[in-house]
């Protein structure tokens, strides 16, 4: 090596973004810069809205891939429109049909489902062995698709999907039935249609997010369940658990998703873990 060669970097810069919509608050690149500074790599992440491009989703997603990126979180509402741009290496991802987490290497993109994994690991910090038992979701797309296999996953005994839209909810219905076929699952489309056996309420839809506003449904409806989950978590604090926290369930935060969801995402992207402790300490009081 002659005196004007560079030595080889001991560790990558990683390259990565974010594809969504209404993403102008997320905590996603101080996520990924955080876990950069405490592992040694320089990360840089940036938000890709496609509106403010002027570009469509794909040649956003294409951009990308050709720019040397390492890899992309994808949220609302293109979690199901990258499944086709993707390799998906695990069946309950194909079945599950939505992905959050992208990465790109000399053989294509290849898919992930870290809202799926990671709400495995929220579920469970919050609640332990508990059985999710019967549980409400409202709203069937990419991420009602990802947490409803993480709740058949986790032993739930039935889910009752709700969805404006009753051809996602029965498709939901129907890849969930493909791979747990001894699960309990019913559909409707409002959500004064919960069941008396429900115990678990969860919101998967945008409402309550800061740009949406409102909540999935009325306090009143939420009565006699033990536990709720929203997956908005702009604001922390949303009207649906602001109203459950008056009935005294159990609460799962969005927050909690996005933090395990991109400690999931790091270890896709950098290939390496972070200390979570340390991380969760940063990212709340850092």
């Amino acid at each position: 090596m002659d005196n004007t060669e560079r030595a080889p970097l001991q560790k990558p810069d990683l390259k990565l973004g974010l594809i969504g919509d209404n993403i102008t608050q997320s905590s996603a690149p101080r996520l990924h810069q955080i876990a950069g500074a405490m592992t040694g790599i320089s990360v840089r992440y940036d938000l890709l809205i496609p509106a403010v491009r002027e570009e469509t989703f794909l040649e956003v997603f294409e951009t990308a891939q050709n720019e040397g990126y390492r890899g992309l979180n994808i949220t609302l509402p293109y979690k199901e429109k990258v499944v086709p741009l993707v390799q998906l290496d695990d069946p309950v991802l194909r079945a599950i049909g939505a992905v959050n987490t992208v990465l790109f290497s000399p053989h294509g993109a290849v898919g992930q489902n870290t809202d799926y994994t990671g709400f495995k690991a929220a579920y469970r910090a919050a609640r332990g062995t508990k059985s999710p038992q019967q549980v409400m979701i409202i709203g069937s797309g990419g991420a009602g698709r990802a947490i409803a296999f993480g709740l058949a996953d986790l032993g739930a005994e039935g889910l009752h999907l709700i969805d404006t839209d009753g051809d996602k909810a029965h498709a939901l219905a129907r890849d969930l039935a493909h791979v747990f076929p001894k699960l309990d699952i019913t559909t409707g489309h409002k959500v004064t249609e919960r069941p008396t056996e429900v115990t678990g309420l969860v919101n998967a839809t945008p409402m309550g997010m800061v740009g949406y506003g409102g909540a999935p449904m009325d306090a009143a409806h939420m009565s006699g369940a033990e536990w709720v989950f929203d997956a908005v978590y702009t604001p922390l604090e949303t009207p649906f658990l602001q109203a459950a926290r008056s009935y005294g369930m159990e609460i799962i935060s969005g927050w909690e998703l996005f933090f395990f969801q991109g400690v999931h995402a790091w270890r896709h992207f950098a290939g390496c873990p972070v200390d979570e402790a340390e991380l969760r300490a940063k990212l709340l009081h850092g």
